[in-house]
Formats: C-alpha cells, sequence, structure tokens
C-alpha cells in the first residue's frame, strides 16, 4: 500500500482515493447530462467500465493525465474540470485537519512565491 506523508499525517492511497467521491460525482453526473452510458464513457477514455464505476462511487482515484481528454468527451471547459479534480485532492489531503485554513493560507504565500520565482518576463522591443 502506497502511503504519503503530509504534514507528519500518514494517509494511505486507500484512504485519500476513497474520499474523493466528490469527483466521482462531478463525473457521473455530466456524463448522465451528455447522455452517455458508463461503457461509452470509459471506451472514449481509455479505461474499463470497471475501473470507471470505481472512479464515480469514490473507490478509485481519477487519473489526472486523462483530464483533458475527459473534459473534450463531456464537453466541458478544462479548467472547470482541472479545477473539481484538484480542489478534491486538496479537500481530501486537509479534511481531517483543524487548523486547514492556516495551511491554506500559507499554500497561497507559496504559490505567489513559486510564480514569481518562475515565471519568466519577456521584454517587448518595437
Amino acid at each position: 500500500m502506497i502511503f504519503f506523508s503530509y504534514f507528519g499525517q500518514k494517509l494511505t492511497s486507500k484512504k485519500m482515493q476513497v474520499k474523493m467521491e466528490l469527483f466521482g460525482r462531478f463525473i457521473r453526473h455530466h456524463r448522465k447530462q451528455a447522455g452517455l452510458t458508463l461503457t461509452q464513457l470509459a471506451s472514449q477514455l481509455n479505461m474499463d467500465s470497471a475501473n470507471l464505476s470505481k472512479v464515480e462511487t469514490g473507490k478509485r482515484a481519477f487519473d489526472a493525465r486523462k483530464l483533458f481528454r475527459l473534459a473534450q468527451v463531456l464537453n466541458l471547459d478544462y479548467q472547470k474540470v482541472s479545477n473539481e479534480y484538484f480542489s478534491d485532492r486538496i479537500a481530501v489531503m486537509l479534511a481531517d485537519r483543524p487548523n486547514y485554513q492556516s495551511v491554506l493560507q500559507l499554500a497561497e504565500e507559496k504559490i505567489r512565491f513559486y510564480r514569481q520565482k518562475y515565471s519568466t518576463q519577456i521584454e517587448f522591443e518595437f
């Protein structure tokens, strides 16, 4: 079993997968709205329907590498799909932490730092 260490807390991959049920519900809702069966969507994502069913019920994590294809097949904005996926992942990691707001605030500061450090500035001359 895979373990993730997050601020000294060990989370098993199973615990993370089980709790990602909100993204699974998101997929199921939009799959049905698109008029696709589980088998049809699974085929479009190069998955078997049993695994997609587990994703939809929160028993298996969705492969982030398939997010763009999922957005295409369901005719959704990629940014919306990506936001749903990553916000669910973050929520799973922080759900049991009593001080999750301070962790999120610190993460925002670190994001600003990394964006500033690694952004490339291009000067245009006319």
